[in-house]
């Protein structure tokens, strides 16, 4: 979700890795490990959650997380939970990243030391104040002064405990005072509207004979105004704290008026000093994005240029290939560029051409595409995108089971189990392979076609360059497909979201067993036996030595390389694609029914939209409510005003409305695009919606009282219906520039070795070696306009930033006083041309 800015669009996400902990303090009792988990916030919202590791003091997560952040935020923020016998979870620690830091930790594998958790730490969001002091005249004539303080409003105050009551105590503190007021209680938000003034005498009547306004400096200096926010707690132990805001009366000047708002601090006591490692330390690896996008029409020559790539002759000095020369490593550049050309529907001629090239270069069959070139890495980046869903249909049910059963499946003799049977874990192992070997040969006709048509060409190139060997045509498929693709998703089903989290020793063995096993299966190799290092893992695949193995291989790959187009199976089996408890608003199918909020547990496959009471009866009783996916009509947000909850959306049918309240933005935002994009191809899809609920006989957002009154808002559907392909070609192409600017250095040496190549027939110097120059002119015509374009993109970027400074007021609603990160900015805004991180 973008932030709109006039004229931009600026986009967050962060993708971390959160390695493992170490050092953690010993349990208290004679069981001294403790069962860990740890959570990512953003402020104070719990994001992702990793799972619970048992009986360790050092536990190993090794967990990958990406998110694009829907809203603004002042801390990146990491917890360690304890979880005891009983099931209560307790802190052990945190770590809180500033955002205006994330920079210097990105991407790089970093060790942070685990601070304390105390309630009084743990603040955000912001409050709005207006202070006016005016002079006051009494029922006795005499002139006095008066500080009027109007507390207005506050934004994204955290959750506690599941609700939000906030109030406000606003005290007046000097020398020999301390005066305490406070708010009406607002109930059930956490943005509320106070807009309440309290007065307070600032100055002894007799102090002040002058008529005219006039303070004494000395004596404004002495006084402060504190504004605590407070959450109005029901519990035996008091009302929990929101944050607090410290302003000196010296700001009111000579005008006597301050309107500004303000981020919530922590109190003064709220950190406490602890030793470096006392709590223990957290490995994280964070990478923090920020794009600043513009308008379509700035990107038009630089995406130009880039989407000409496939037809410039050679393909080595086009746009795109000489992105993947400049980049340190070839992922860098293969991200967006993959991302652009399945935008605009040229991957497939982009990828061909790269490849073509590719394989024209390679002398042995064998060595075909197992470098990591910038074909492989875009290959791979493709079937990432292009193929998740065929991947999910494909293996998520077989790998669910393994995960769920734990069957033993260790082959190696020295590391089986005293209580295990070697030949019981061979038939195991045996029975698992089979079936996802026979699951990837028959899904052939499933593969999406981009695929499809990328593995014909690299079939077609491959056969053309060594004729001689029959197999080639085969293994230039294999080595992507197999090698590239299920191989990898077997081993880390986290990573290609097939499980929600990493699995746990044992099953990960069983994984990596089959992972090796479909590998060689997959890749066609002479000697089998050759491919194992490890005597059992030979032995092991006899039993699958068999000619049929061999043809069925043979089979798949014919069919998923074949020019023909293939069309989308319907699936009979549902396929789960997301599950998880949110909190659903009742339907009201009685009419005189109690329209209350319940958490139930939600799940959604390729055929239906199902909630059920708990967890459990997801897996045996039928559902408290099915809804297919054919009668899904829209996906979208729900405003907050409509039951003064946050994160809610609205599933639309035929009949009425779903209202469900997910557990945080992320959560929300993920929800809504998977149900938008498995309900997108539904004929009856609506155009416009209602953003608000119907409550009380009308509808709160255009107040018609017909409950099948059409729309008023347009639906913010649209994406494409493959899942995985919701792209944004004019972030794609800010990255890109983005990485062009970082390698400005790289692209002008490229200029200076076409220079060379030119005019110098002798051995290469060495310093220009490692580029790919087939054709010196080209390269360098291509070469001065690239630079051209990065360039004024560049300029537009810094007359933006000159611009936003001189327009922008430090106070204001989007720039809070105690805004670290906007301090920031305005010492660096002259020294950084781009704002990509």
């Amino acid at each position: 979700m973008a932030v709109e800015e006039e004229g931009l669009r600026v986009f967050q996400s962060v993708k971390i890795k959160i390695g493992e902990a170490k050092n953690i303090p010993p349990y208290p009792g004679p069981n001294k490990m403790r069962d860990c988990y740890c959570t990512v916030n953003l402020d104070q919202e719990e994001v992702f959650r990793t799972k619970t590791i048992e009986k360790s003091l050092c536990p190993f997560y090794g967990e990958d997380f990406y998110c694009e952040i829907p809203r603004s935020f002042r801390h990146l923020s990491f917890y360690i939970f304890d979880r005891d016998v009983f099931r209560r979870d307790s802190s052990i620690g945190k770590v809180a990243v500033k955002k205006e830091d994330l920079q210097k930790y990105h991407g790089k594998d970093n060790w942070f030391p685990l601070q304390p958790v105390c309630a009084d730490s743990e603040v955000q969001g912001k409050v709005h104040l207006e202070l006016r002091l005016s002079e006051v005249i009494t029922d006795s004539g005499v002139v006095c002064h008066k500080l009027a303080t109007r507390v207005l409003e506050c934004q994204d105050l955290p959750i506690v405990n599941g609700q939000c009551d906030p109030y406000a105590a606003v005290s007046l503190l000097g020398p020999s005072r301390s005066e305490a007021k406070k708010t009406k209680v607002k109930r059930k938000t956490n943005n509320p509207q106070f807009d309440e003034v309290f007065f307070f005498e600032v100055t002894k009547p007799l102090s002040y004979t002058k008529r005219h306004f006039d303070v004494e400096e000395d004596d404004v200096d002495k006084l402060a105004l504190k504004v605590d926010l407070w959450n109005a707690s029901n519990l035996k132990f008091g009302d929990e704290f929101l944050g607090e805001v410290r302003v000196q009366l010296k700001v009111l000047g000579q005008s006597g008026v301050h309107d500004a708002w303000y981020f919530l601090q922590p109190r003064d006591n709220g950190h406490k000093s602890v030793k470096a490692d006392e709590l223990g330390s957290l490995r994280l690896n964070i990478v923090y994005t920020e794009d600043h996008v513009f308008l379509t029409e700035h990107y038009n020559p630089l995406r130009d240029l880039l989407l000409q790539s496939a037809h410039v002759e050679p393909v080595s000095a086009s746009a795109a290939h000489i992105l993947g020369e400049a980049c340190r490593e070839k992922q860098e550049a293969a991200v967006p560029l993959v991302r652009l050309f399945l935008h605009y529907g040229k991957i497939v001629p982009f990828l061909s051409a790269i490849a073509h090239a590719e394989i024209n270069r390679t002398q042995d069959p064998n060595t075909i595409f197992r470098g990591n070139s910038l074909t492989s890495k875009c290959i791979d980046e493709t079937m990432k995108l292009a193929g998740m869903h065929y991947l999910r249909v494909t293996l998520k049910p077989i790998i669910d089971e393994i995960c769920a059963d734990h069957k033993p499946c260790e082959i190696d003799p020295v590391k089986l189990k005293e209580s295990e049977n070697l030949d019981t874990n061979r038939e195991n192992l045996r029975q698992y392979v089979d079936r996802i070997f026979s699951a990837i040969t028959s899904s052939g006709v499933s593969c999406p076609t981009v695929m499809c048509d990328i593995f014909f060409s690299l079939r077609e190139s491959a056969a053309s360059r060594f004729q001689v060997d029959p197999d080639v045509r085969y293994t230039a498929v294999s080595s992507f497909i197999f090698l590239r693709f299920f191989a990898p998703a077997i081993l880390s089903p986290s990573l290609f979201h097939l499980r929600p989290h990493h699995p746990d020793p044992c099953t990960s063995r069983t994984l990596t067993l089959i992972s090796k096993t479909i590998q060689t299966l997959g890749s066609l190799a002479k000697s089998k036996s050759a491919n194992f290092k490890e005597s059992y893992m030979a032995a092991f695949y006899d039993y699958f030595n068999e000619q049929k193995y061999a043809d069925a291989v043979k089979n798949f790959l014919d069919l998923i390389s074949s020019s023909a187009r293939w069309d989308q199976k319907s699936i009979e089996t549902p396929i789960m694609l997301k599950e998880g408890f949110m909190i659903k608003r009742a339907q009201g199918r009685n009419r005189f029914g109690l329209k209350n909020f319940k958490k139930r547990w939600f799940r959604l496959t390729n055929h239906e939209f199902t909630y059920h009471k708990t967890k459990g009866n997801a897996k045996g009783e039928g559902a408290l409510c099915s809804i297919p996916i054919e009668n899904i009509l829209a996906v979208e947000r729900l405003e907050e005003e409509s039951f003064k909850m946050k994160n809610m959306f609205q599933v639309i049918q035929p009949e009425r409305a779903l209202y469900i309240q997910a557990n945080n933005c992320v959560e929300a935002r993920d929800w809504i695009d998977i149900l938008t994009k498995v309900s997108q191809c539904n004929r009856k899809r609506l155009s416009t919606f209602h953003p608000s609920a119907f409550l009380n006989g009308h509808w709160l957002c255009c107040k018609l009282s017909a409950d099948a009154a059409p729309g008023c808002t347009p639906c913010t559907g649209g994406l494409p219906a493959n899942i995985q392909l919701d792209v944004d070609g004019d972030r794609e192409t800010e990255r890109i520039y983005s990485l062009y600017s970082t390698y400005m250095s790289k692209l002008v040496k490229m200029q200076e070795a076409c220079g060379s190549k030119s005019v110098y027939d002798g051995p290469e110097q060495e310093e220009y070696s490692t580029f790919v120059i087939d054709d010196p002119q080209e390269t360098y015509k291509t070469l001065r306009l690239v630079i051209s374009a990065v360039q004024t993109l560049e300029q537009q970027h810094t007359q933006y930033k000159r611009d936003k400074f001189r327009k922008t007021k430090y106070g204001s609603q989007e720039h809070p006083i105690g805004d670290q990160s906007f301090q920031c900015y305005i010492r660096q805004q002259s020294e950084s041309s781009t704002y990509s991180i």
